[in-house]
């Protein structure tokens, strides 16, 4: 009987990992795709937007997700790890631009002109994700430790809500402001919240696919 038992315990911790590894995976290719994305910009509607902004939204409720089964402090962790990978890319990135190309054996000046980082966009974006995402955490606490544990949804539209506003202001303002009129700069502020919580409304059932740590769904 014990053995029985320590064999499902086993099982079930390794279906857990499992499961961890994969969060933390989506997060972070999320993250690093979003950042590759955003060097386009692309016109939806006749507002200007980063392309990144079709799949970045989708970071914020891999964090709750992340939380839920990770807890508040691997969140966190995991936050400012993903900030270091994306700086590092954009470094490497930048190394290699720096390089002479073979254009015989394939090379183009095109990889240097597509993925060579704008560094002001790139810290922007970064300084973004960091902040906001610190934030969707502690609101994400707040909301299931003074509100209600029940109704899963509401902790994933209400984290994202706030930290989704802070995430476009800073990035916006932080790439944009003082390269273009101001008008321009609050309508990429107001095309991105529009769609980013879109996006999160799409992103909600993820919130379910994973139990927290006292085993409820």
């Amino acid at each position: 009987m014990k053995n029985i038992q320590t064999l499902n315990a086993t099982v079930l911790e390794k279906r857990a990992a499992i499961s961890e590894v994969i969060i933390i995976s989506a997060y972070i290719g999320v993250q690093m795709i979003s950042d590759i994305s955003s060097l386009q910009i692309v016109s939806i509607f006749g507002t200007a937007l980063d392309a990144g902004t079709f799949i970045y939204p989708f970071s914020f409720t891999l964090r709750d997700v992340v939380q839920k089964k990770m807890g508040k402090e691997n969140a966190r962790l995991l936050i400012i790890c993903a900030a270091v990978i994306n700086l590092f890319m954009a470094l490497c990135f930048y190394f290699i631009s720096l390089l002479p190309y073979d254009q015989n054996a394939g090379g183009s000046d095109l990889w240097i002109r597509v993925l060579t980082p704008v560094w002001r966009i790139t810290i922007a974006s970064i300084v973004a994700e960091v902040f906001s995402e610190l934030l969707d955490t502690e609101v994400y606490s707040w909301w299931v430790e003074k509100v209600t544990k029940r109704h899963q949804w509401a902790r994933v539209v209400v984290s994202n809500g706030v930290s989704v506003p802070l995430d476009s202001l800073l990035f916006v303002f932080i790439a944009f402001f003082g390269t273009m009129p101001i008008d321009a700069v609050w309508q990429i502020f107001l095309g991105n919240v529009i769609l980013k919580m879109l996006v999160t409304i799409l992103s909600i059932p993820m919130i379910y696919l994973v139990k927290d740590s006292n085993g409820t769904v």
